[in-house]
């Protein structure tokens, strides 16, 4: 049976198993254990910041959501981020990813968020029709990036 259940920092091995499987996918990025830890700690440890959900069977951990608050100025109010949504591979098409997506949202909305916004790579067409059926739209905006460490 599978549960969606806040991260607590025991699931912190597995989770950054599952980002360096997201990251091996992603252009931008590249796993590196001690700061996906190190950023996975910061969240669990400050729910004021995100969540992470997590999609349990039994004790494996088999996907993640990463919800990150801000405000927005155009909504007047809390927003979201989705990041670092991820199913495993073997596990996908059988409607749990979007059980995960929607109890990430449902998070956000409990937290009186007004909007929630995720990125993608542009060449992921699947992860893309993933969210559309979810939900989201394309945007106009385009993310840039400027790295500060």
């Amino acid at each position: 049976m599978t549960q969606i259940t806040p991260a607590s920092p025991a699931d912190i091995p597995q989770l950054c198993e599952l980002l360096t499987m997201l990251f091996a996918l992603e252009a931008d990025f590249a796993p590196a254990l001690e700061k996906q830890a190190a950023g996975l700690r910061e969240i669990i440890a400050h729910p004021d910041v995100g969540r992470i959900l997590v999609l349990r069977e039994g004790d494996a951990i088999i996907g993640m959501a990463n919800l990150l608050f801000t405000v927005s100025t155009a909504c007047g109010g809390k927003a979201c981020m989705l990041e670092d949504v991820i199913v495993r591979p073997e596990r996908r098409g059988d409607g749990l990813g979007s059980a995960l997506l929607e109890s990430a949202i449902a998070v956000a909305q409990q937290e009186g968020c007004l909007r929630a916004t995720l990125l993608t790579d542009r060449a992921n067409d699947g992860a893309i029709r993933f969210y559309q059926r979810n939900g989201f739209a394309l945007s106009e905006m385009i993310p840039l990036r400027k790295m500060l460490d």
